[in-house]
């Protein structure tokens, strides 16, 4: 079994979106809530080898072509939009949880990143961003050794 570190502050988001749910119930009911547009982001993960920095976000649902990653001033850009598919007409659907419309993340890279060679593979609804390190130089080693013993000049006693 894994252990997994407590987030208090997710659980603080969840009860605030069932609160937010629960008034907008309320207030707009429930057929027109479930057609209002809504922002969203995709949840990214990041993380690091010896080599690269692998960042992976989720867009299932997204083609190719509405995903748009820029890279400027050490900034990572990751843009694009999921449309909405109007397969069946709004009033047959019961429910609506899937977000739609655009989204916007940026991640500042580090200065190590070999800027060149970043590459980004989409799968299977995932968007792999590898981020290679640059080759540095290795670390040299400087040997230490001690300075040559130089012998004192004798000193001259002044005769008065």
């Amino acid at each position: 079994m894994a252990i997994i570190r407590w987030d208090p502050f997710r659980e603080m988001v969840t009860l605030r979106e069932k609160m937010n749910r629960l008034f907008e119930d309320a207030v707009v009911g429930q057929d027109d809530r479930e057609l209002v547009a809504s922002t969203w982001s995709p949840a990214v993960d990041i993380y690091e080898t010896e080599h690269e920095i692998v960042l992976k976000a989720e867009l299932p649902g997204i083609e190719d072509d509405n995903i748009a990653v820029k890279l400027e001033d050490n900034t990572l850009t990751l843009k694009g939009e999921r449309q909405f598919e109007k397969e069946t007409k709004e009033e047959n659907y019961h429910r609506i949880e899937r977000s739609y419309g655009s989204f916007y993340r940026s991640f500042k890279i580090p200065h190590y990143v070999d800027q060149e060679k970043i590459k980004a593979e989409h799968e299977h609804g995932v968007l792999k961003i590898s981020l290679p390190k640059k080759l540095e130089s290795k670390p040299r080693a400087v040997k230490v050794i001690k300075p040559e013993k130089k012998e004192k000049p004798a000193v001259k006693q002044i005769k008065k």
